[in-house]
């Protein structure tokens, strides 16, 4: 029964007797292959459980705080299919992204909760005298720096561990990533982390966020409506932000000059850019 709806939804096929995978699905199913996108299924796998409290989430304002939707779970595996699965997310519009990001004549740059640090490798790529550093719990390590090795940047490309609402970030930095980390926390906690990467910016320095950001009417995106109830079952008080709160952390970090990139992204996804 289970051949049978896979050859019906063509993850398989019949071969006579025998029944096999057609390549363009072992393109992304191999784990042995570059394409693979295995870490992001198993973390949906891993994140299924925490749905099954959707009701109680919603009546009691919360889930049960923070597991597999991040980096602190304590589970190695979920760990790694949460931060590997970021990167097979990512790499969906991270070299768009790096393409539309002018960081011409900027030298520093710092992936805040970069997890596997794929923007840091695509705005490496992208500019060849650009330095970065991946901030983020110092267990991220290992699959950041495996990232970085993969794509031959790993004397570009450095770690520093810690907490980034509680550590001082590294300063002098001549711009400021911070990509799907907001939606993670409770507005509070939001603005803080966004003060926090504003603090570690040189004069003129870029301040960059990423997230799958609401409309200002909430009426849509459905992608970011729908993560919105994933941070809810998941997390301790994170949700999806609008444009406008997005705006307003910006320039209550003391970012001007605040402007929405122009793209096409999928999932919902917004880049807001800003001058502190």
């Amino acid at each position: 029964m289970l051949v049978t709806a896979l050859v019906s939804l063509e993850f398989l096929e019949r071969r006579g007797e025998a029944v096999a995978a057609p390549p363009g699905v072992l393109e992304y199913l191999a784990a042995a292959s570059p394409e693979y996108v295995g870490f992001i299924i198993k973390h949906h796998a891993h994140i299924m459980p925490a749905w099954t409290g959707l009701a109680e989430a919603v009546r009691g304002g919360g889930g049960p705080g923070r597991g597999p939707n991040s980096a602190h779970t304590e589970d190695e595996a979920e760990r790694e299919a949460f931060l590997m699965g970021m990167f097979n997310v990512a790499r969906q519009q991270a070299e768009t992204i790096a393409g539309a990001l002018d960081l011409a004549g900027r030298s520093r740059l710092i992936d805040i909760g970069g997890g596997p640090g794929t923007y840091a490798v695509y705005f490496c790529l992208r500019n060849p005298g650009l330095k970065a550093t991946v901030f983020d719990l110092p267990a991220t390590e290992r699959f950041a720096r495996r990232v970085a090795e993969r794509y031959g940047l790993a004397d570009r490309i450095g770690f520093a561990g810690g907490d980034f609402l509680r550590d001082e970030l590294p300063k002098g930095q001549d711009a400021a990533w911070l990509s799907q980390v907001l939606h993670g926390e409770r507005p509070e906690r939001a603005a803080l982390l966004v003060r926090n990467a504003a603090a570690c910016l040189r004069p003129g320095g870029l301040l960059g966020l990423q997230e799958f950001a609401l409309d200002n009417d909430r009426a849509g995106p459905a992608h970011s409506a729908l993560f919105s109830l994933n941070m809810l079952v998941g997390t301790d008080g994170g949700q999806a932000y609008t444009l406008d709160e997005l705006r307003a952390m910006l320039e209550n970090a003391g970012a001007g000059d605040i402007r929405l990139l122009d793209l096409d992204l999928p999932m919902g996804c917004r880049v807001l850019i800003g001058t502190v």
